[in-house]
């Protein structure tokens, strides 16, 4: 039944809500309905998910629509836990509760002796508030130190303390699993959750009980467990047990963007924007595609390690990390728009080197290979927009002597004087779609004579920030 939608037409008491005909439902039939509801109404079931509209989402829907606890597996920055935040949406905008109970309890049938033991006193004047979707979901990082008393429970001393037997009940103080009660809770990477915890959480799901210290309280718990796994942790850090992984109805594979569309969709949204006042920033399309075209070329080099991936941070980082350079650049030459070039690539090492395992071990090796993935997502980009043969006129110019120097310490108001300069330049800019700007032109030349470098066409001397091109 919907809920009203006015903090003063709230029902505020048990009776109240009764009366205003509310009926509760388990919370997979909430999560059904609301999905089913939003499939009918169309458009993005999980917004700001990007790539798994074919694979990911679908497995979530038959999960969802069959009431199951899930288990995310994937390589570490596959997008595991905003899929599981993500499952809170499909939770009502708001659900009444108990008020007073440690646990989240249904105001009609209560499962802790606390709140039957309020309904008893109070009855229908027993208090309710009102919790909102947030509120509903839980989530905790698993680590070897987690002990039973954090997910599931612990006797309190204090209230021994103050009189009550150690097989009463009310000596227990819930941890975090029945703290969510009539809601979602997540453990991420639980493989490195210690076996007898392990053990514990088999037992919230499958029998829906608690048991602590030897004492064993029913409680028939209204929740979605949900897990999140990397596969490497499967073997380097832990195991996720037999039992409990059968108890997951359904195991759901994530995996890396399959387009570089989708991963520079991915970066867009995800990276900081970079807003300095005085300052304008606009970045081609092209060094955007470099920045996902060396990830993915990460993802396929034998130098680094496969089984623990490359995450897409990578591509988010190396994006704000080369924007960040060109800011810096243009703050340096005291110019007012930002456009990141090639010779911004280098600074993006950093940030994305750490990203990654590398398989060898050897001292200053790791720069070489990523040097490497940088020019290959040059040359990769570079010949997706030109055809070689098509800029001889170009290469010509340089065969008869010509040299360009261009680079980090060059301003941008130096690089349109090169369209002249170079006959056929300008033309051979064009698939770019290049303006007048001195930044965006500054931008385009460096891209277009890396290209013809990296294809064997030019020649290419460094020293230091300047960078010389010839024939």
């Amino acid at each position: 039944m919907a809920i009203p939608t006015t903090e003063q037409s709230r029902p505020d008491t048990v009776g109240a809500l009764r009366a205003s005909g509310y009926t509760p439902r388990p919370l997979r039939d909430e999560m059904r309905s609301n999905l089913v509801a939003r499939m009918r109404q169309g458009g993005p079931l999980f917004p700001g998910i990007e790539g798994y509209d074919d694979t990911v989402i679908p497995a979530l829907q038959n999960a969802i629509l069959a009431g199951q606890d899930m288990i995310l597996l994937g390589e570490r920055g596959q997008a595991k836990s905003r899929i599981i935040r993500a499952l809170a949406t499909l939770l009502d905008a708001e659900t009444p509760v108990l008020d007073g109970p440690e646990i989240p309890e249904n105001p009609f049938d209560p499962i802790s002796e606390q709140g039957r033991q309020l309904i008893a006193e109070q009855g229908d004047a027993a208090p309710v508030r009102w919790v909102g979707a947030d509120e509903r979901y839980g989530e905790k990082l698993a680590t070897p130190d987690i002990t039973i008393a954090d997910l599931i429970g612990e006797v309190d001393p204090i209230k021994v303390a103050e009189g009550r037997y150690l097989s009463d009940e009310l000596t227990i103080h819930y941890g975090l699993v029945p703290r969510t009660n009539r809601g979602i809770f997540c453990i991420n990477e639980l493989p490195d959750l210690a076996e007898r915890i392990q053990v514990g959480l088999l037992n919230i799901m499958e029998e829906r009980d608690v048991q602590i210290r030897g004492f064993r309280v029913r409680l028939p718990l209204d929740i979605l467990i949900v897990a999140s796994a990397n596969p490497e942790d499967y073997t380097n850090r832990g195991r996720i047990i037999t039992p409990l992984k059968d108890r997951y109805g359904a195991q759901i594979r994530t995996h890396y963007p399959e387009s570089v569309e989708t991963e520079m969709a991915i970066m867009r949204q995800e990276a900081a924007p970079l807003e300095i006042e005085g300052l304008r920033v606009d970045v081609p399309g092209y060094m955007e595609e470099v920045v996902a075209e060396v990830t993915r070329l990460a993802r396929r080099s034998p130098d680094v390690s496969q089984r623990s991936g490359v995450s897409v941070r990578a591509s988010i980082a190396g994006l704000e990390t080369l924007l960040a350079n060109a800011a810096r650049r243009a703050l340096t030459l005291g110019e007012t728009h930002v456009v990141p070039r090639v010779s911004d690539l280098p600074h993006i090492v950093p940030a994305i080197q750490g990203k990654m395992e590398m398989e060898t071990v050897e001292d200053g090796k790791d720069e070489q290979i990523l040097e490497k993935m940088l020019q290959g997502g040059v040359a990769t980009v570079f010949n997706r927009r030109f055809n070689v043969v098509d800029l001889e006129e170009v290469v010509n110019v340089f065969k008869e002597g010509v040299s360009v120097e261009v680079g980090e310490s060059v301003a941008s108001v130096d690089y349109p004087a090169l369209l002249t300069q170079v006959e056929g330049l300008r033309e051979a800019l064009e698939p770019l779609q290049v303006g007048e700007d001195a930044a965006d032109v500054a931008a385009a030349v460096e891209f277009l004579l890396e290209g013809l470098h990296l294809n064997k066409r030019l020649n290419k001397d460094q020293v230091g920030a300047r960078i010389q091109y010839r024939g």
